[in-house]
């Protein structure tokens, strides 16, 4: 390993020569109480820029072993210390000059939620820290001066002030690791007492505008009606009060505007924990839960849908059902059977992004249109079997069907952001009018035996793409990928080659590292896992276990990139199940 010194006289050596002299810093260099390692340089001052990561041993840091013994105190520590860096560099970031991303300092912007990224990882020996900096030059000619200044002034200057807990305020670093600390007691409270969600009294759920996922200000907090109010004890924060949803069926209904998909939205960002300060740090959801919508226009590869939909008039198969371009009704009727093979045991679903014809049919309609003549089950007959015999629980915000009325056990009204059970009250109006079909028969769940099927692909440069045969009936995907580019497009999707991943309805996506993962995770998976005999569930099992084990290490070719974010293992189904590869 080279010492901080030999940098120096490295970076000397190539000033004023020009831009690709730089590659020649690439190497691990040691600062004294730090290790700066240079990963990959630029190829000129306006590409993406240079990676570099510094590693600190615990033994330096000093931060108390309790704050990382734990998975979430781990996360939350990471989480706060790349917010902090982030910081840091805002203070330092284009202060060194020249052309294009010259002086450029950076690391993730962290939202919301506090998920665990590539950007700051501890290990049980070290910290390790990835970031971004825009090496130096003026038009294509080096300025080592000015990466002299990034390296050895204001790098340490940051390094120092961030990963040394004794230049930390203590209590603002206690705070982050209880808090995750005390959600991660409610989230083990909820499996105790059989419920799906919980939502503390005084929890701010608006959110600033529909760009910003700042709490709103002046908001009506929340307050539990007092029939669902429950009260748990946590280790840090001791009594905390707030509505608990049971497992079961729960319709959330209320005029427009009065804030039913304001807490569903809540409600499905609950999977993760949030900051101090976000005003929904006790929304606790499942965090199996999935959210479920129409999605014209998605690609559906062998998924057995006829729990809900069977006997089309053009007699296609709907046990092994494959389209390129689903309907509103098929493509949520996949999700569900989706959302269930990938072990979720919560559906959220919203009425104004479902397919009505999906969702319920009226009695009239049923005379009209009599039911031999309908190939759709509504999910009103199957919601009753989904909780009762496969185990998921359901919350439906519903406007314009009281069909629901008949199978939920718990219904909230939302009258101007104040949540009132009305149950009793609604199903002592049931009795006095004529109860829908609300439950059909031969419910069965698939085996889930769709398999990953692999297909022989020439590498790159040996001529034109070659695809093999196609895979066997019940198997999903055609072909073997070697040496795939990745590109992603913000949250929203990513390329594998030029075979584009749509996310866009996938809502519980909370940041778009995270689907920068899913790409990295989808590379990994067709390159090394898929062989024809693995199903989709055990496909996903085995990447899920091996980013929790090894990291992001074996997903990523010559170095970790800072700019990953783990995704949950029901997006990693999601993300399968999308890609039209």
């Amino acid at each position: 390993m080279k010492s901080s010194n030999e940098l120096r006289a490295l970076l000397r050596s190539i000033d004023h020569k020009s831009y690709p002299a730089y590659k020649s810093l690439a190497g691990a260099y040691h600062f004294g109480s730090f290790l700066l390692s240079i990963d990959h340089v630029q190829g000129d001052p306006f590409a993406s820029p240079s990676s570099l990561h510094v590693e600190i041993a615990h033994k330096d840091a000093g931060f108390p072993a309790a704050y990382y013994d734990k998975d979430c105190s781990r996360i939350a520590l990471e989480d706060f210390l790349t917010r902090k860096l982030s910081s840091l560099f805002e203070d330092f970031n284009f202060k060194a000059k020249g052309s294009g991303k010259s002086g450029l300092m950076s690391i993730t912007r962290c939202g919301q939620e506090v998920l665990e990224r590539s950007a700051c990882q501890i290990t049980s020996t070290k910290i390790i820290a990835r970031f971004h900096i825009g090496f130096p030059a003026f038009g294509r000619t080096i300025h080592a001066g000015e990466l002299e200044k990034i390296l050895f002034d204001f790098l340490p200057k940051c390094v120092e002030s961030c990963f040394f807990f004794s230049r930390l305020d203590g209590k603002k670093v206690e705070h982050a690791v209880f808090l995750s600390e005390d959600q991660t007691a409610v989230r083990e409270l909820l499996k105790q007492e059989n419920l799906v969600a919980f939502v503390a009294n005084g929890s701010i759920l608006p959110r600033k505008s529909g760009v910003s996922d700042l709490p709103l200000k002046d908001s009506i907090p929340f307050v539990s009606p007092s029939s669902m109010e429950r009260t748990f004890t946590l280790p840090h924060k001791g009594e905390i009060r707030g509505m608990a949803i049971p497992k079961g069926i729960t319709l959330i209904v209320g005029g427009g505007y009065h804030g039913k998909s304001t807490l569903l939205e809540a409600l499905q960002m609950g999977v993760y924990n949030h900051i101090l300060g976000d005003g929904r740090e006790f929304v606790i959801t499942d965090d199996t839960a999935v959210k479920l919508r129409a999605e014209d226009g998605r690609s559906i590869r062998n998924v057995d849908i006829s729990l809900f939909i069977k006997d089309l008039p053009n007699k296609k198969d709907t046990v092994s059902f494959s389209t390129l371009d689903a309907s509103g009704s098929t493509s949520q009727a996949a999700g569900v059977i989706e959302g269930v093979e990938s072990d979720a045991s919560l559906f959220l679903i919203d009425e104004d992004t479902s397919a009505t014809n999906f969702m319920v049919r009226d009695d009239f309609m049923q005379q009209v249109i009599s039911r031999e003549k309908e190939p759709i089950t509504p999910f009103l007959e199957r919601a009753r079997d989904l909780y009762e015999k496969a185990g998921v629980s359901t919350i439906l915000v519903a406007g314009s069907s009281g069909a629901f009325f008949y199978i939920a056990d718990k219904i909230l009204q939302m009258d101007c952001y104040h949540p009132v059970d009305i149950t009793d009250k609604v199903k002592a109006l049931c009795k006095d009018h004529t109860a829908p079909r609300t439950q059909a028969p031969d419910f069965s769940l698939p085996d889930f035996a769709r398999t990953l099927s692999p297909a022989n692909r020439r590498r790159e440069g040996a001529g034109d793409n070659q695809r093999g045969g196609r895979g066997n009936r019940g198997s999903l995907g055609d072909h073997r990928h070697e040496h795939m580019k990745i590109k992603t497009f913000g949250k929203d999707s990513f390329s594998l080659d030029k075979e584009t991943v749509d996310m866009r309805y996938v809502e519980q996506l909370a940041d778009s590292e995270q689907t920068n993962a899913l790409a990295h995770l989808l590379r990994f998976g067709l390159e090394q896992v898929v062989d024809g005999r693995k199903t989709v569930r055990q496909a996903v099992q085995i990447l899920f276990d091996t980013l929790n084990k090894q990291g992001w290490e074996p997903f990523c070719s010559s170095y970790v990139p800072c700019g990953l974010a783990k995704p949950r293992k029901q997006e990693i189904f999601a993300c399968i199940n999308r890609f039209r590869g």
